[in-house]
């Protein structure tokens, strides 16, 4: 591709490389230069313009972008048309999106003139909502390039699992004089919570602060069992996952580096999952609740690595009101 100033005798048939705003006409970047485009521009009074010429084996942007945006097609997604050397996926159905990073960083070094931006790996996203986009920076590539940019995406680098439905058991448990409201609200925060990930609640039971009070109303019936105690959890031997233990069940994972939601635990009663619930599950606000709960929603497997890797990017904003917050005021 030839990039540079011409005269208007060699302009026609080139790609014009920036706007004209004449007098009477405006001629946008990217056209195809015709003899009327040329004559308009000599009424104008322009002697030389910036163009654009391919040579043999270049590709233009927008075949380009197709081309690259075809190795993203995924289910449950779908592609824009190109356009000014864009072309864009998108989410069509709620879910967590999964990315492979060494694919992204491999098709980005291919050639500073293509571009590859995508969502975080594990993101949850909605219906309609953009998960990538592939931009073409010249107005033409190499088909060399553009070849080696799909060989590093062959794999399906970007695959989005939409949620599931699902029955939820909600268990909460009450000390001497926990207040009504707290239940209350933490049931109609947590149903609000799962709802939005296609899951329902299909039970919630308030029992004792006792071990044995829990494991006598686990549901193992249901997708998955959430345990909201009234004290927080501060030991794989405390009240709820004794309660687990009690019941048949097993714990994989206490204790989460996601802050807020470092004393989530993480088990199982026959095929349901169990979360143990840390206290900021009452808040609507982003914790570390909401990885583990989006992920198994999704039919995503996770266990105590994918715990130790929400790590990076797991100091979360901190929650107002938050009885032991980070840093003291001064």
């Amino acid at each position: 591709m030839k990039f540079g100033p011409v005269s208007l005798d060699a302009a026609e048939g080139a790609i014009l490389a920036h706007s004209f705003a004449g007098a009477e006409r405006r001629l946008r970047k990217g056209l195809r230069l015709t003899r009327a485009d040329i004559d308009v521009l000599q009424a104008e009074g322009v002697s030389q313009v910036t163009v654009v010429r391919f040579e043999p084996g270049d590709v233009s942007e927008d075949d380009a972008a197709t081309r690259l945006g075809a190795c993203l097609k995924t289910a449950h997604c779908h592609l824009t048309e190109a356009f000014t050397g864009r072309v864009n996926l998108v989410a069509d159905k709620p879910g967590v999106l999964r990315v492979s990073g060494p694919a992204v960083v491999a098709m980005n070094r291919v050639d500073e003139g293509m571009t590859l931006a995508t969502l975080a790996d594990y993101m949850k996203v909605e219906a309609g909502q953009l998960v990538a986009t592939v931009k073409i920076i010249p107005y033409g590539l190499s088909d060399d390039l553009v070849v080696r940019a799909e060989a590093a995406l062959a794999d399906n680098p970007i695959t989005l699992h939409p949620f599931r439905a699902g029955r939820v058991q909600l268990v909460m448990t009450r000390t001497p004089g926990f207040k009504e409201s707290l239940l209350k609200k933490g049931e109609a925060v947590i149903a609000e919570r799962v709802a939005g990930l296609g899951h329902e609640i299909a039970s919630a039971v308030t029992v004792d602060h006792r071990a044995e009070a829990v494991a006598d109303v686990l549901d193992r019936s249901a997708d998955m069992i959430l345990i909201l105690g009234a004290s927080a959890t501060s030991d794989r031997a405390d009240v709820a996952p004794a309660g687990v233990i009690a019941a048949g069940g097993q714990i994989d994972r206490f204790g989460m580096p996601v802050d807020p939601g470092n004393l989530l635990f993480l088990g199982s009663l026959g095929d349901a999952a169990v979360i143990g619930l840390p206290g900021c599950a009452r808040s609507p606000a982003l914790n570390g609740v909401d990885w583990v709960l989006e992920r198994l929603a999704a039919g995503l497997a996770v266990d105590g690595d994918a715990i130790s890797a929400m790590g990076v990017g797991g100091l979360l904003k901190e929650m107002s009101g938050r009885p032991q917050p980070r840093q003291q005021k001064r």
